[in-house]
Formats: C-alpha cells, structure tokens, sequence
C-alpha cells in the first residue's frame, strides 16, 4: 500500500453535472481511445479519448477496486493527478444484472419496432450502451 504522497495518484471524476469522485488512489486502470492504460504515480502526461468501459480505481486503504462505467469522454493526466471528464458514469456495484438485461431487451424491441430513422439510431445507440453496461456487471 502506499504510504506517502509520491506514492498515490490524485483522481476526479467529473460529470457534466457535478465532481462524482475525488480520491487518493494506487492507480487508476483507463479505456482509453486506443486501449487501456494504467495510471501509476509520477506518469507522464497524457490526453485521451475514453470508449464505453470500466475504468477501475484503486483507492488508497481500500481492497477491491472501484468499478466505475464511463459511457465517453476524456481523460488528462498531467503533474496534479487524472481527471476524467465523463458524458455519464455508473458506480457497477449499483447496477443490477437482471435490470440491464432486461432493459437491454427492451432497447432490441424498441429497435424493431423503429419507425424512423431517429427511432432506431435510438435504439441502436441505447442497445450499444446496455451491452457495455451487461458486460461490466458480468
């Protein structure tokens, strides 16, 4: 475990809305654009897309990771510590298998039943997220 400050990470979430998380951690696992990357102390600087995933916090005096679903947005890294600015985020441990499944069942009706273009870009772009979703708490 860590056991001073050259030894953490400092990390922020934040939503369009508000600061979702602000921690210490021993390092910080990011699905980034082009894979993932692990944020450790002292890494270099860096400016990324993030893809729909699970980005995995490990925070100072804990033991399991924090699971965190990131539907897009960005991720810089600089002397300060990680900020990921996140279009939504949702903590895994509050989702229900069984919900996402079924939702994710009615995103695929909701598809085939399209009427329009709109309807089923809808559907789809829903269909793309719940799997993401299905996968991270599988």
């Amino acid at each position: 475990m860590a056991n001073n400050m050259s030894d953490t990470v400092h990390f922020e979430l934040v939503s369009p809305e508000r600061l979702l998380m602000d921690v210490k951690a021993d390092g910080v696992l990011v699905p980034a654009g082009e894979g993932f990357f692990m944020l450790l102390p002292k890494h270099a600087p860096v400016l990324s897309t993030i893809r729909p995933g699970v980005i995995e916090v490990s925070e100072v005096g804990k033991t399991e990771p924090t699971k965190l679903y990131i539907k897009a947005g960005f991720a810089e890294v600089s002397e300060k510590g990680l900020v990921v600015l996140a279009e939504e985020a949702i903590n895994v441990a509050d989702l229900s298998k069984s919900d996402v499944e079924q939702k994710l069942q009615n995103a695929k009706e909701d598809l085939e039943d399209a009427q329009n273009d709109d309807e089923r870009r809808n559907a789809e772009e829903a269909i793309k997220h719940l799997s993401g979703l299905l996968k991270a708490v599988s």
